[in-house]
């Protein structure tokens, strides 16, 4: 089980301040949804969150323990990071590829086990990608290979999962079994998820909070249903937003005038 603390951090990009102060508790069994505008911060952020990049002030803590004092093999373990883009330098299965992301359980000589295998076997059949297994991943789709990384972030393992827009390329079927995924780890497992996403939508109907951007150094954050309302996601967006109801469904669609 992981806490993640962000503790006051600022975020730049040169001079431009994308988020001006955030403080912010995430616990296990949560599924965040970072939203907002383009250039908003949101890779900067999941990156930082990651441990990849440093904020311009504040820190980060996994479970008590600022992220900074993380050594690479144990951050490995804790977190697991699906990045915006993934590029192959040279061909492998999909198999062998969902498998590099269990090195950090590795021992020894570093074969993999039985246990990894199975684990990568079994992340491939969640995402209905078990036909695949031996194809070259050079051979694949944009959507066939984003569901390969998804796969990847699965079999790692990790008590927390940080994904950089994990609904690119992927059609609506795979978009709602990529979520469904990600709510299983988090509602299932006890794991958290933080993921970027453009489909507002979406993110209502699968994620538990929110933490909503506005590309001027604003952050709100709380239950998903609170930040993701028409008003603060118009000013976020710059755009009118309205909130349609049809029985228990309801979606946030452009105000067109």
């Amino acid at each position: 089980m992981m806490r993640l603390q962000i503790d006051g951090i600022a975020l730049k990009a040169g001079e431009r301040t994308l988020i001006r102060a955030l403080t912010q508790p995430v616990d296990a069994g949560e599924m965040w949804c970072i939203a907002g505008p383009n250039g908003a911060g949101k890779t900067t952020l999941i990156n930082v969150l990651a441990g990849l990049t440093n904020p311009a002030s504040g820190r980060i803590e996994l479970n008590g323990r600022a992220l900074a004092k993380w050594h690479a093999p144990e951050l490995a373990k804790a977190r697991a990071l699906m990045p915006q883009a993934t590029h192959d330098a040279f061909s492998a299965t999909v198999l062998d590829t969902v498998l590099l992301n269990r090195f950090p359980h590795l021992t020894g000589w570093g074969w993999e086990r039985e246990e990894d295998q199975h684990a990568a076997l079994e992340a491939l059949d969640r995402l209905g990608l078990t036909a695949l297994k031996s194809r070259d991943v050079l051979t694949l789709s944009g959507g066939e290979r984003q569901r390969v990384a998804l796969a990847a972030l699965l079999c790692q393992d990790a008590p927390l999962l940080l994904l950089d827009e994990p609904l690119a390329h992927l059609d609506l079927h795979h978009q709602i079994d990529c979520l469904r995924a990600l709510a299983d780890e988090a509602h299932d497992k006890n794991r958290t998820v933080i993921f970027s996403c453009h489909d507002l939508n979406l993110a209502r109907r699968f994620s538990t909070h929110a933490l909503l951007l506005d590309g001027n150094g604003g952050a709100l954050t709380g239950p998903v249903t609170e930040v993701l309302t028409p008003e603060r996601a118009s000013a976020a967006f710059g755009y009118p937003l309205t909130l349609i109801r049809g029985g228990e469904h309801e979606a946030l669609v452009p105000r067109i005038t």
